[in-house]
């Protein structure tokens, strides 16, 4: 039988949070429960929080409930590639067991941004769109989702691709906005427009979908884009990363 309810846990650089995820709909069940990061973010200083949380809510959750777990780095296989707002010690870590054994129970571990794709294209703003939707979460750095008829194409790590002769995420994440006091304008025309190009160019999508905390202000910033490419602002925000990794979950 289909799962009709999982449990999405998202690692932040600053909060992990939590929910219980009505799956037919993506909505939460309960109010989600955000912990802060620890200063120390060890893979056994965050695996405790993860468990804390999900302690929260198994007992109202089916024994069988999915759990589902993001983290800010690249995930092969249940094995963490890179860290980077988390500590550098979960380079290489068995994270998915890491997290399993904390919970006694198996979880799924996912790339945060993935998660995120997931949940906008099952449940916000790319859900019915086909051919290749991309997600850029416009935050620290940019994450990216692919997703191509539905299906995540995972790790896509094009936040780092090279535009005139810098990683993207260095010049266009808003953290390099708030960083160098950048106006809406300038950013957008300066920043975003060559880097949305170079990906579009590349890539040839068939809808962008801007994520990330900035995204609620998407109406300062994304009029001034010229793309052939619709572009359009996340419709989960913060709850894309609980939501994507519940989703994800009760699929595998």
């Amino acid at each position: 039988m289909a799962h009709t309810v999982a449990l999405g846990i998202d690692i932040g650089g600053s909060g992990i949070k939590g929910a219980p995820v009505d799956l037919a709909t993506g909505e939460f069940l309960q109010p989600r429960l955000k912990i802060a990061t620890p200063a120390e973010s060890t893979p056994a200083a965050v695996a405790r929080i993860v468990d804390q949380i999900a302690d929260e809510f198994t007992d109202d959750l089916p024994k069988d409930a999915p759990i589902g777990v993001t983290i800010p780095g690249v995930v092969q296989h249940g094995v963490v590639r890179t860290a980077a707002n988390i500590d550098k010690s979960w380079i290489d870590a068995e994270g998915e067991k890491i997290f399993s054994d904390a919970l006694g129970r198996r979880c799924l571990l996912v790339n945060d941004a993935d998660a995120a794709g997931v949940a906008e294209q099952r449940y916000g703003a790319a859900k019915g769109q086909q051919g290749l939707v991309i997600l850029t979460t416009l935050g620290t750095g940019i994450g990216i989702a692919l997703l191509n008829n539905g299906v995540l194409i995972p790790n896509c790590e094009l936040g780092h691709l090279e535009v005139d002769g810098h990683d993207a995420e260095t010049r266009a994440a808003s953290s390099a906005k708030e960083r160098e006091g950048l106006s809406y304008k300038v950013w957008a025309t300066t920043r975003l427009q060559p880097y949305y190009t170079a990906l579009e160019n590349l890539l040839w999508p068939d809808l962008f979908v801007v994520g990330g905390g900035v995204s609620r202000k998407s109406a300062k910033f994304l009029p001034l884009l010229h793309l052939r490419t619709p572009i359009v602002p996340a419709l989960l925000e913060n709850q894309a990363g609980i939501v994507g990794a519940a989703a994800l979950a009760a699929d595998d």
